[in-house]
């Protein structure tokens, strides 16, 4: 007995689906052959008849005589047939056999033969037992005379032939069910023994053993499942390396700064400085605590993005003003490098955004290009209109520029091109999720030594503010 299970689930349902099948064809099948056969001995008696009555027509004729019985045997009777001659209201008055019971034939067929059909009547004959087939026809033979002539013939060897046919088939069909039944064993454990494997792997994956792969040439959605829990688990190992690699990160990236406010403010505290490296104590402090304040504010928006909390305050806005405000705020920085920060922009190209959260994706690309781009050089930060429906704004520079090894990765999340420069790995990623958030999207193009562009495109909107009101005494 096969254990409950897909195995059992697919033995069975196969079996019963062929065993049904097969069924259906050899009942299809027998039925057939034994109409032909029947048949075919109903038309060979049909068509001695037809040739019997022609001849009939010119033989005999006159009065009833014994005779004249006699010719009707002699004229209709058939080999391995027995004849019997009929009275309309189906009184035997003579047969072949020359053996005349004095009954009456009651069966199907005299009645229909009576009635000018032939008649045609299979069962068991009285007193033998035998299965016989009677064919009945009424016959004219004068113009008051009218017989039944009746054949009587034997269908004990065609069933017999019927009946070891019947055998033939059904051992073919044992045979064929056997065959299934191992065949349906295969197809069941070429599936089932796959999900097995994959569902012990899994279990250690489950476990957290990541490194267990699913070993095996599978094909077909078997195939596609094995590959896809095995990418599964890599990208689970690449995850945890990621984090792994973040918790190292963000730990050197706090501890540089808490270093510094820490050690000046122990010095501070021990008193004993003028005013001007008092001065300068308390600058490092501010300036490291704002670097502190970025790493988490930088942690806390990705952490938002990953569990869809941030909220858009969405408004009209002219692109033009955002850019400039980003310029403005990255200046001192470009100004330190000797970097030169160019604007050039449509006038009236409106939006439909949150400003801050855009303003914080140009402020992390243009940080960006300024932290990766050479002294004495330039920066471009340019927007325009793409169609009626999009415009795009690029900032471009000359700078070190990505290798294309680093291109394809450079946005995912704690992923750093140069991890000496600090950072969380995090902006580019948070960056390309506002983006997305806005129904826009965030492309990179660049080249290693001849510098990086990056094109954000955002959707167009037609609509336009409202224009001031004029004061009252305008109109007076």
């Amino acid at each position: 007995m096969i254990k409950k299970g897909m195995r059992r689930q697919i033995v069975l349902h196969y079996i019963l689906v062929v065993f049904v099948a097969l069924l259906l064809v050899e009942v299809i099948f027998l039925l057939a052959i034994r109409t032909y056969y029947y048949d075919s001995v109903y038309s060979k008696i049909t068509t001695h008849i037809s040739t019997a009555e022609e001849f009939l027509k010119y033989e005999i004729s006159g009065e009833r005589s014994p005779n004249q019985l006699q010719k009707v045997l002699d004229f209709f009777s058939m080999e391995y047939t027995e004849l019997e001659v009929l009275s309309t209201s189906g009184d035997i008055l003579t047969s072949s056999t020359g053996f005349q019971p004095d009954r009456t034939i009651t069966t199907s067929d005299v009645p229909e033969a009576v009635g000018g059909s032939i008649g045609r009547w299979v069962g068991r004959q009285a007193g033998t037992n035998e299965s016989v087939m009677a064919v009945s026809k009424l016959i004219q033979v004068s113009s008051r005379d009218k017989y039944v002539i009746r054949y009587l013939t034997s269908m004990e060897r065609i069933d017999k032939d019927l009946l070891n046919l019947t055998l033939a088939s059904i051992g073919i069909g044992a045979a064929v069910m056997v065959i299934v039944v191992l065949f349906s064993f295969g197809l069941a454990n070429s599936i089932v023994k796959p999900l097995n494997n994959i569902t012990a792997v899994s279990a250690q994956m489950a476990k957290g053993r990541f490194t267990a792969r699913i070993k095996g040439n599978y094909r077909y959605e078997i195939g596609d499942l094995a590959s896809t829990l095995n990418y599964m688990a890599d990208e689970i190992i690449r995850s945890n390396q990621i984090k792994d690699d973040f918790i190292s990160s963000i730990s050197h990236e706090l501890r540089t700064p808490l270093t510094s406010i820490k050690g000046w403010s122990e010095t501070l505290i021990s008193g004993g400085y003028d005013p001007e490296e008092t001065k300068l104590g308390m600058g490092i402090i501010s300036k490291e605590s704002d670097r502190l304040i970025g790493l988490v504010e930088e942690i806390l928006d990705f952490s938002k993005l990953q569990q869809n909390e941030m909220k858009l305050s969405i408004v009209l806005m002219d692109i033009k003003v955002v850019l400039q405000e980003t310029i403005l705020n990255i200046w001192a920085k470009a100004e330190k490098k000797r970097i030169h920060l160019v604007l050039e922009c449509e006038d009236t190209i409106y939006i439909k955004g949150d400003p801050n959260r855009l303003k914080q994706v140009f402020l992390n690309l243009v940080d960006n290009a300024v932290k990766f781009s050479p002294e004495d050089s330039s920066i471009v930060l340019s927007a325009q209109r793409l169609s009626v429906s999009e415009m795009a704004v690029i900032v471009r520079d000359s700078g070190i520029g990505i290798s294309e090894a680093h291109l394809s990765r450079v946005r995912d999340r704690f992923f750093q091109v140069d991890a000496l420069n600090g950072g969380t790995g995090l902006g580019l990623a948070i960056s390309q999720q506002i983006v997305e958030l806005h129904n826009g999207k965030l492309e990179m193009d660049s080249e290693l030594g001849k510098g990086t562009q990056v094109t954000v495109i955002l959707p167009l909107t037609e609509e336009r503010p409202a224009a001031p009101a004029l004061p009252e005494d305008v109109y007076e």
